[in-house]
């Protein structure tokens, strides 16, 4: 594959012939990534594709290209330094101990071992002058296609060094043609996709925000190769940064038209020193590979995060009523008290207290002050959180609060007594984003701060079943005055920030390690596989309006199982009721209403909806998750789940577009993910009073025709969301 020189060359055929190469191949079931040496003990990405049958074929991979790179140095490099012969976009930049620059790096051994059901290939590479070691890692968890990489840099040299850039990963791609599918937005807006075509250069999707840091793009990405993505052919990588901090994702053509993908932590400001012996482990880059388009890819990395990576990923979700919506600010303990009986009334597990609980010098009566005074407003609850607790128990339902322990208002006790606390520069004036400011979780007294609101909530009441850790500022005048005094970089703080909120999550999932917690951040500011090890769920917007909902939920599903995906009925939007729960049960379903307003029949239709969610919530949360239609390509939406048997499916389908007043679903919807030597009956649920709906007389299908011909659910504007149970008959 190289034409570096005809002496390389040269060397590189003798060495082969005396059987000096080295060649390791990365496989899953269906795919293999195979590195080979050369002459000099470089290491080369020489393919990336289908798994061949016999692996001593790998060898002869790189014979069959001819890509010169002469003038760039380094195109597939298994992890490309800088500053030596190589022109192209580095993996690794790193000043050494005495002020070098360049780097080289050299294979010196590659050792194989299983761990968790997976396989770690563990390569080892060195600097042949200087003794700085990196070691690329990749786990492989084959049956289901799934790849996790990292890389750890171990400074051995004589004194510090520098890292400039330190990637996670350095991929390879020779396919003719790739198109990248990225997600950005805004407030409101996250997680709206573009498809591109990549052309020669570089793309790059990044942020820059320290925290919150998925708000207005993701770590997220869909490559799709030789065609557009498509649902269920073509080869397809469904990708992620597991990093919760600031990221960088470059997807470089090279002059050769191939694809060079590095992904890591976003180097903006964030040089990093190393002490002598001290290493670094890099996030992961996690991706899923399929030759059966998007919608296998999803699958597999759905199988994967539920049994290896999501906090009780094959467990149970609490439905839950939370009171935001219905008191905002304004509330009192009868006013709770009423909203923990509503919870019982509906059928819903966990009553949720949100933001406004604490505070008494600056009562939290607004978002103007109060925030990190973490004791009960004795006005507002002069019994404490006990008391609700004790409410809770009565009613026979759980107990959740809101949380926002990383943030502290200017007007608080906590601000006024540790303003060195927060991260701000010394020159300039506070930057607020609503009316608050980031504690510097790079100092140890914050990170015992921030345990110790959670640690005293469950210490106080050990019956708190739920929390919601809210984030709802960015990083504005970064600058750590801890750092400053330790006499460490202020490059440090981005990443230093994030592996402190780290070490907080692991010491509180060390003491609570079953309380469920949602991840929240003023919406889909953070949503990531690194926080969802410490995480049973996430908020994925605040826009909570169903028809935004449908599109948004529909994105995230490419990356993330229902389980982890928190999809809540409020009165944001003009659709009828039904709708608004139809649509927010294609995930863990939660209510953000006030009971009181709601008319009678709606209140006997959300009981009976919760109840039929209770009912088949087990095939969304654990089923194999199906795109059938997409509200990008139709005025409406529909996808499924099916049970590991292919006995029992729920069907959900929404009008996700009225332009037209006539029936929208003119033909039928072909379903997947059934036998189709099955049969199966089909039933309509949270049918409104008095309404019939489409599917009233059993009639019995088979899964061939179900798949190859479909149904037609009938969606029009009157009949705006039809969901289905589909179960086997024999």
């Amino acid at each position: 594959m190289k034409a570096r020189n005809t002496f390389a060359i040269a060397l590189c055929a003798l060495t082969f012939l005396c059987n000096a190469q080295t060649v390791i191949p990365i496989e899953t079931k269906d795919f293999s990534m195979v590195f080979k040496t050369d002459a000099q003990h470089r290491l080369w990405n020489i393919y990336f594709g289908k798994k061949l049958k016999n692996t001593s074929d790998y060898k002869q991979i790189d014979e069959q290209y001819y890509f010169p790179d002469a003038n760039a140095g380094i195109y597939n490099s298994a992890y490309t330094p800088s500053g030596t012969w190589n022109l192209s976009e580095p993996a690794l930049q790193v000043k050494h101990f005495d002020g070098n620059r360049s780097t080289e790096l050299l294979f010196r051994d590659v050792s194989i071992a299983n761990q968790d059901g997976a396989t770690v290939t563990k390569i080892k590479l060195q600097d042949p002058v200087y003794q700085l070691e990196v070691v690329l890692h990749y786990k492989v968890w084959s049956d289901l296609n799934v790849v996790e990489q990292w890389a750890e840099i171990i400074n051995n040299e004589k004194g510090k060094i520098e890292l400039n850039k330190y990637a996670s990963a350095n991929l390879f791609f020779t396919n003719k043609d790739f198109y990248l599918t990225h997600f950005q937005g805004e407030y409101l807006r996250e997680m709206m996709p573009t498809e591109e075509k990549l052309t020669q250069g570089t793309k790059t999707v990044e942020s820059k925000l320290g925290t919150r840091a998925m708000l207005l793009g993701t770590p997220n990405f869909i490559v799709s190769f030789e065609n557009p993505v498509q649902e269920d052919s073509g080869m397809a990588l469904v990708g992620q940064l597991a990093w919760s901090g600031n990221y960088k994702l470059e997807f470089d053509i090279d002059s050769n038209k191939n694809l060079r993908l590095i992904a890591g932590i976003n180097p903006y400001e964030s040089t990093y020193e190393l002490q002598k012996g001290e290493r670094f482990k890099t996030p992961s880059l996690i991706y899923s590979i399929s030759k059966e388009g998007t919608g296998l890819a999803s699958r597999q990395l759905h199988s994967w995060a539920k049994s290896h990576r999501v906090l009780n990923g094959n467990g149970d979700r609490l439905t839950l009523l939370n009171n935001w919506e219905a008191t905002y600010f304004d509330f009192n303990e009868d006013k709770l008290s009423g909203l923990i009986e509503d919870t019982k009334h509906l059928g819903l597990d966990l009553f949720l207290l949100d933001d406004g609980w604490f505070g008494n010098k600056y009562p939290r009566n607004n978002d103007d002050a109060g925030l990190g005074d973490w004791q009960e407003n004795k006005q507002k609850l002069p019994n404490g959180l006990g008391y609700l607790v004790q409410e809770a128990d009565k009613n026979e339902v759980k107990f959740g609060i809101w949380i926002e322990p990383e943030m502290v208002n200017p007007e608080s006790e906590l601000f006024k007594t540790h303003p060195n606390w927060v991260i701000k520069q010394p020159e300039r004036s506070a930057k607020l984003y609503r009316n608050q400011m980031v504690l510097d979780l790079s100092n140890p007294e914050v990170q015992d701060f921030v345990y110790g609101v959670v640690d005293n909530i469950f210490t106080k009441n050990p019956k708190v079943a739920f929390v919601k850790w809210d984030c709802n500022a960015v990083i504005y005048n970064a600058y750590s005055a801890y750092l400053q005094e330790k006499g460490m970089p202020q490059t440090h703080l981005y990443v230093d920030y994030v592996q402190g909120l780290y070490n907080v999550l692991e010491r509180i999932r060390k003491k609570y390690p079953d309380v469920s917690m949602m991840l929240c951040s003023g919406g889909g500011g953070r949503a990531d596989y690194e926080f969802l090890k410490y995480f049973t769920e996430f908020w994925p917007s605040d826009n909570t309006d169903p028809i935004e909902r449908i599109f948004l939920q529909w994105n995230y599903t490419y990356f993330f199982p229902a389980i982890t995906m928190d999809c809540h009925v409020t009165n944001w939007g003009n659709q009828p009721l039904k709708f608004k729960v139809d649509v927010a049960s294609m995930g863990k379903l939660g209510f953000d209403v006030d009971v009181n307003h709601l008319t009678k029949d709606e209140l006997e239709f959300s009981k009976r909806a919760i109840k039929n969610y209770n009912g088949f919530k087990h095939l969304v949360l654990h089923g194999e998750q199906f795109r059938l239609a997409s509200p990008y390509q139709n005025p409406y939406a529909s996808l499924m789940y099916v049970d590991k048997n292919k006995s029992k499916a729920v069907m959900f389908n929404y009008l996700s577009s009225n332009r037209f007043m006539e029936r929208m679903t003119k033909r039928p919807i072909k379903m997947k993910g059934l036998d189709a030597d099955k049969n199966y009956i089909i039933k309509e649920v949270n049918l409104n009073k008095n309404d019939e709906g489409s599917f009233v007389n059993p009639v019995k299908y088979s899964g061939d025709f179900l798949m190859t011909v479909g149904i037609n659910p009938e969606i029009n504007v009157k009949r705006t969301s039809v969901v289905l149970l589909i179960e086997e008959v024999k």
